[in-house]
């Protein structure tokens, strides 16, 4: 299921840079030094990669929390039909409830330093923005974190949030060497099949979750497994 991180970062990309396309379109690079400019943007994607990385940890443990009382098939199951909720229910039912509310605090000072950062052009600016722009909400990436809350293991978790800013990379760097590439019909037609992608990983968490014996798709439980081979003997 690692591979679905990288399939949403690919294609949530494009969602990726109508939301944070701004602050790469403003990245103090040295356009006059192609090399330079070439570190700088890597410093800015490894500064993105280190705090998915720590989002993925933390969302990680959460996961093995529960995978410790033996719900690993019955969560893969709930967080893909809550991806798949999440999508298909309007937006204004979700307009009651700011889930980002209680993080504002927090959420205005990265903006602030952002900014700040954003003014500089020192050699660890582009790390700083990166790490920044990483914690920085976002709808794409609270589906990336059910993605690593479903893996049970911090280091699963870690690896699926920073395969998933791995994907992100490619457009996101086209987005700083040619700035507004796309046009509003183009971004519509993005916009529209979004969310399809995140229904079709939502549906795959729930395959995982069936444990349908499906090799790599909806493998067998282990314990099932197990107790299969048991009983050949």
């Amino acid at each position: 299921m690692l591979v679905s991180a990288l399939i949403l970062g690919l294609l949530g990309s494009l969602h990726c840079v109508g939301m944070c396309g701004p602050i790469a379109f403003m990245l103090p690079v040295d356009r006059s030094n192609s090399f330079r400019k070439i570190s700088q943007i890597g410093l800015y994607h490894f500064g993105r990669l280190m705090a998915y990385s720590i989002i993925g940890l933390v969302f990680g443990l959460v996961g093995k929390s529960l995978y410790i009382f033996g719900i690993q098939q019955q969560l893969s199951i709930i967080i893909g039909i809550l991806m798949i909720v999440v999508i298909l229910l309007p937006q204004r039912a979700f307009g009651k409830y700011n889930l980002t509310k209680p993080l504002y605090k927090l959420i205005s000072k990265v903006k602030t330093s952002l900014g700040k950062a954003l003014k500089k052009k020192t050699a660890d600016t582009f790390l700083t923005i990166g790490f920044l722009n990483g914690f920085l909400p976002c709808g794409l990436v609270y589906m990336a974190v059910f993605g690593a809350v479903a893996t049970g293991s911090l280091s699963e978790g870690s690896l699926y949030m920073v395969l998933f800013g791995l994907g992100t990379i490619p457009l996101m760097t086209t987005a700083i060497y040619l700035g507004k590439f796309l046009n509003s019909t183009i971004k519509q037609r993005i916009q529209k099949a979004i969310p399809v992608f995140v229904v079709v990983i939502g549906l795959l968490f729930i395959l995982r979750g069936l444990g349908l014996g499906i090799p790599y798709l909806s493998p067998a439980p282990v314990v099932e497994t197990a107790v299969s081979a048991i009983e050949c003997h």
